[in-house]
């Protein structure tokens, strides 16, 4: 393995492979305290071992292929996963394909073939609850029965709780769906974000006199719809703005789109991919009576983006980067 965060894939050689690392592993979706609890046990049990700690995780993630026709809201994409996982210390990652095949196999041909035979691991750490194999018949508990008489190490980690309620992806995602960004943040121990390309809008903004940079969010995206104060990264820039996110309802009421302003800024931003992070929730979406009125809320919008931005301005994920 080289320097830096590294990617294993199932078509990765098993001489690419490094034998003996120390393993933390789940879905890890939306990198949040509780993943991060198992991968900080990864990690200090790899300095302990004096060799190196990985993730393990799966794509797609097995809800969406165990229900292809239910909407998943995720928290983060493969590329934003690895891009979090990638900011935490970790010196790669292990994506396995969650397909027909590993859905099949059973918890003890995943502990001696995947983990043992391939990856040669030390150590493994994970949370209380997670569940692998056919019928999710992997456990915590067999991991602790089986891997001490193979020599490998095992560490699991409790449930994380805030305020006496439990952190996981489901409570961020409801927490998202209710614009509640302080919480999502506070569970993300940093601020949730998406990653997407600047596409061509209506250049309805720029008339008003707000252009903005239009996303096309994942149709099952469960944001509430609504105007935020946003952070958004361009490479290693940074630069403070204002979004909607919604349908547009004073206009067209259309296909829900994110639409950026960034202050003080000038420039072409179409075909370029941005990361927009989401550090507080404004007001909901409304509909307006007309041009005038809009303008007016807008800049209230605005110069209230500006006062929740001022207020954490260094408020950003941690990424790495990926090779």
């Amino acid at each position: 393995m080289t320097s830096g965060f590294t990617v294993i894939r199932d078509t990765t050689s098993a001489s690419d492979i490094p034998r003996g690392c120390v393993v933390a592993m789940g879905n890890f979706d939306g990198v949040h305290l509780g993943h991060r609890a198992v991968i900080g046990a990864a990690l200090r049990m790899a300095e302990l071992h004096k060799t190196r700690a990985l993730a393990v995780t799966f794509e797609p993630h097995p809800r969406l292929f165990f229900s292809p026709n239910t909407p998943q809201f995720r928290l983060s994409d493969e590329a934003a996963k690895l891009r979090l996982l990638a900011g935490t210390g970790l010196a790669g990652a292990v994506v396995m394909t969650f397909d027909k095949g590993r859905a099949g196999t059973t918890a003890h041909d995943f502990i001696h073939q995947d983990l043992i035979a391939r990856l040669g691991i030390s150590g493994i750490a994970v949370g209380y609850d997670f569940h692998f194999g056919k019928g999710r018949t992997g456990s915590p508990s067999l991991l602790a029965t089986e891997m001490p008489r193979l020599g490998i190490e095992v560490d699991i980690q409790p449930h994380v709780d805030i305020d006496e309620r439990p952190v996981s992806s489901t409570a961020i995602r409801m927490a998202l769906a209710e614009g509640q960004i302080a919480e999502a943040t506070e569970m993300l121990q940093g601020p949730w974000f998406i990653t997407g390309e600047v596409i061509h809008g209506k250049k309805l903004g720029r008339d008003l006199g707000y252009p903005t940079a239009n996303i096309r969010l994942p149709a099952n995206c469960g944001l509430r719809h609504g105007i935020y104060a946003v952070r958004v990264g361009r490479g290693s820039e940074r630069f403070d703005g204002v979004a909607s996110f919604g349908r547009r309802p004073t206009f067209d009421n259309g296909a829900p789109l994110l639409e950026v302003f960034l202050f003080d800024f000038k420039g072409d931003l179409y075909g370029q991919t941005l990361d927009v992070a989401f550090i507080a929730f404004i007001r909901d979406e409304l509909k307006f009576d007309g041009v005038d009125a809009l303008i007016v809320q807008m800049n209230n919008d605005s110069a209230n983006a500006r006062a929740a931005l001022a207020a954490a301005p260094d408020a950003f994920p941690k990424l790495g980067d990926v090779t």
